[in-house]
């Protein structure tokens, strides 16, 4: 017996939550031999590795696969199913299990946060269409596009996901923290240019958020209206001055913090984003690399297991 999706590839992140996937995995697997699935587990062992495994398990005729870890490992393995801005193989399936530190992706998708139910939910053949956002940014000289599957930044947030990238691993969700006021004191606002759908604007802003979900940060409610197959992405403007980034954090946890005076808030199928001076981009939590960048949306992108 397997899924009506064949064979489930597991993508696990060993090391993502301090350990914690590699602690769940004999949970996740006991779920999966209750439930009389066929399955093969991948340990990715480096970065990229879990957009390899992907690539080559559906070159290689399998058509299901799980990222099992955080937002990140969501990200690299959404990656290795586009080669070319196409897909690798038409139809095939996109399991989540949140087993990482941080995957809020789950949270827009109803999804359970916790490995054991989640497993339960691989089972079956309950499917719903995602969107993914597209960006196309600069590394250097060269211009590099990434796929995006839950919210992208510009500016700050980015600042802080790359000073937070280089602490301890030990502080675990408490290093984005320490993250965030290393980078506070040194960060400068920039003169953006944001052109939504053809329509331009002109603004100093220290952030500017590109959503396709709703939540980010460890649970930061941040863009409450974007809906993930809504075919749009949702604009985020941070206009205001950068000590918003932290008076704001209460309302921002409860989703409560729109509509607000230095917040713009865009919906658009494609935006692009210059800035001077250039500011690093991150999308699901990775840094990617700096502006100018286009964001777009791509509807119904994959599909999902639910």
């Amino acid at each position: 017996m397997t899924s009506p999706f064949g064979p489930l590839v597991i993508i696990a992140n060993p090391r993502a939550g301090r350990g914690k996937v590699e602690r769940q995995l004999p949970a996740i697997e006991r779920v999966l031999a209750d439930a009389g699935l066929e399955y093969r587990i991948v340990r990715t062992t480096h970065p990229g590795h879990a957009t390899e495994a992907a690539r080559e398990a559906l070159h290689g005729g399998e058509r299901y696969l799980v990222a099992a870890g955080g937002d990140g490992t969501v990200h690299e393995v959404v990656n290795g199913m586009f080669v070319g801005g196409e897909p690798v193989a038409a139809g095939a399936v996109l399991g989540v299990v949140a087993a990482g530190s941080g995957c809020d992706i789950v949270r827009s998708l109803s999804l359970p946060g916790d490995a054991v139910r989640a497993s339960h939910h691989l089972a079956g053949d309950a499917i719903r269409d995602l969107d993914l956002g597209k960006i196309t940014f600069r590394v250097g000289s060269s211009e590099v596009s990434r796929y995006f599957a839950n919210i992208a930044e510009a500016g700050l947030g980015a600042a802080v996901v790359a000073r937070a990238a280089g602490l301890p691993r030990f502080l675990g969700p408490a290093k984005y923290l320490c993250g965030f006021w290393l980078s506070l004191p040194g960060f400068h606002a920039s003169a953006v240019r944001v052109t939504a759908d053809g329509q331009s604007y002109e603004w100093r802003a220290h952030n500017v958020v590109v959503a396709n979900c709703r939540f980010y940060g460890g649970g930061m409610h941040i863009s409450p209206k974007s809906e993930p197959d809504d075919g749009v992405l949702d604009a985020l403007v941070m206009v205001g001055p950068k000590s918003d980034a932290f008076t704001m954090l209460p309302k921002i946890y409860a989703g409560a913090h729109l509509p607000h005076r230095n917040i713009v808030e865009l919906r658009a199928g494609r935006v692009l984003l210059e800035a001077d001076p250039p500011v690093r981009i991150e999308a699901d939590g990775e840094i990617l690399g700096t502006t100018p960048a286009t964001f777009e949306a791509v509807p119904k992108a994959i599909r999902v297991k639910v």
